[in-house]
């Protein structure tokens, strides 16, 4: 059904190629899986199937993609979108809508369909996806695995042929991801090809018919299911892919000793949107050296409640107190630094280099490449940050972050996007500013991150903290395998 003819492209003003003499062919009904080290090239090959190269994307191609015997550079992209089905990365950046609703309805409104039919179709999408509480919603206020669920939601109304699905786990929580792994399953029984490039591959394993392998932008080596499964975990570190089976993984004991006395109360925080109250009754205390998970389902309010601390988010009521006093908002700004969930938002320089020290003073040279070097962006100092891939860019960000030398850092999702080399770079970052005595929160769903980087994780549900244990005591280890395996 779709053929790449050794294909090969570099993007316009980029120094290599990204993809290099790329041949495969993908059956009708298969699910195929693109994995491999951040910057691979898998986002570039789907890129070709959706038409985005070379219609988007411009740069120097080589060679051909065939979809049903026609050549997709030659195709009008209103044919292409009839056919082929892609949810992006970065769910945002597909949106022409302000409501939920309209956006599901966006592509069967252009294709003129009758008003009737549509509402019948975005009702079973809602049904189907097990989104109605989604309904209706501003865009804007959606989590980022909420808006996730509504890009895939808008493509799977369209019933197209091909689903094109560019790491579609990585800001989604347990439930939400076993939701998308049923939808997988569905699309497999109604004879769907799917392409789906990912990092998380443990909830693929049932579902996927071939893994290809992708490094320096050359597929490079192909496994069935079964022989994947099979890959050694030394062979799976080395290739940087995350881990197949989270049963098998567990929190590590920490190398570092945590401060007694407590950097940051939290007293009874209320903080919401408008009428839209999102956490209702907060409390906590932190101490130096801690790095706290927060943790809950899409939209409980971990986003927020980061937001909140690092004083960005203003509509809230309650007490922080920060070494003892009151902290004003721009004290706890003066005092924190945000990674935010899309760090698209917090670039603005023009190199790599200039961005990790945009906005900070007497940082050295060699503490930049220090810090580049640490997070395996050294390579890439001269490159415009918007080349980078997504999982890059997070580390740009965190790289600025670390140079910043705050007192509190507050990561959103730190690892969406990430293989396994760069996760334990993250996390070895992470760990190291907790032995600096610095006071580290972690919003995220990677259980695996959570088990290699946190000392503590705090649950949000129903805007308060229904769990907060220890990662070092055998009841806060059984606590929060049982949040996660149970729902993976």
């Amino acid at each position: 059904m779709i053929r790449y003819d050794d294909i090969s492209f570099r993007y316009a003003n980029a120094a290599d190629k990204t993809v290099k003499d790329v041949s495969l062919s993908v059956q009708k009904g298969k699910c195929i899986l693109l994995t491999g080290k951040s910057g691979c090239g898998k986002t570039t090959i789907t890129r070709f199937i959706n038409g985005l190269i070379p219609n988007f994307y411009a740069g120097e191609i080589q060679g051909n993609v065939i979809l049903e015997n026609k050549n997709i550079s030659e195709m009008d992209m209103d044919k292409i979108s009839q056919k082929i089905g892609s949810v992006f990365q970065n769910p945002k950046t597909q949106f022409f809508n302000t409501d939920t609703t309209s956006e599901i309805a966006f592509g069967l409104e252009n294709l003129s369909i009758e008003p009737n039919l549509i509402k019948s179709i975005v009702d079973n999408t809602y049904k189907d996806l097990k989104i109605e509480k989604l309904r209706d919603r501003n865009i804007f206020e959606l989590s980022g695995g909420e808006k996730q669920k509504i890009a895939f939601a808008s493509i799977y109304a369209m019933n197209p042929d091909v689903y094109v699905l560019d790491e579609p786990s990585s800001n989604l929580d347990c439930k939400s991801i076993d939701d998308i792994k049923n939808i997988i399953k569905i699309l497999k029984e109604k004879n769907k090809t799917i392409i789906i490039s990912e990092h998380r591959t443990y909830y693929l394993m049932d579902l996927v018919d071939e893994v290809l392998y992708m490094d320096s932008g050359k597929i490079t080596k192909r496994f069935s299911r079964e022989e994947f499964k099979q890959i050694s975990e030394k062979e799976r570190c080395t290739m940087g892919i995350r881990a197949i089976n989270l049963h098998n993984i567990y929190p590590k004991k920490n190398e570092f000793s945590v401060s007694s006395q407590s950097i940051l109360s939290v007293r009874h925080v209320k903080a919401g949107y408008k009428k839209r109250i999102v956490l209702k009754d907060i409390s906590f205390e932190a101490k130096e050296g801690e790095c706290i998970a927060i943790l809950g389902e899409n939209g409980s309010g971990k986003s927020t409640l980061s937001r909140v601390l690092c004083g960005l988010h203003r509509e809230c009521a309650g007490e922080i107190l920060f070494k003892n006093k009151k902290a004003k908002d721009k004290e706890r700004l003066n005092s924190s630094y945000l990674v935010m969930q899309d760090v698209n938002y917090q670039l603005f320089a023009e190199t790599v280099e200039k961005e990790s020290s945009f906005g900070l003073q007497n940082i050295s040279k060699e503490a930049v490449e220090e810090v580049l070097k640490s997070l395996g962006l050294l390579e890439f100092k001269k490159q415009h940050p918007n080349t980078l891939s997504g999982g890059q860019k997070q580390r740009l960000v965190i790289a600025t972050s670390i140079l910043s030398n705050k007192s509190i850092y507050l990561f959103d999702e730190p690892t969406s996007g990430q293989d396994y080399k760069s996760m334990i770079q993250v996390s070895n970052i992470v760990n190291y500013l907790c032995k600096q005595g610095k006071l580290i929160f972690v919003v995220t769903h990677d259980y695996e991150f959570l088990c290699n980087t946190c000392t503590r994780a705090i649950f949000i549900k129903n805007g308060q903290v229904a769990l907060d244990a220890e990662l070092s005591t055998p009841n806060g280890i059984s606590k929060i395998r049982d949040f996660f395996i149970e729902r993976c």
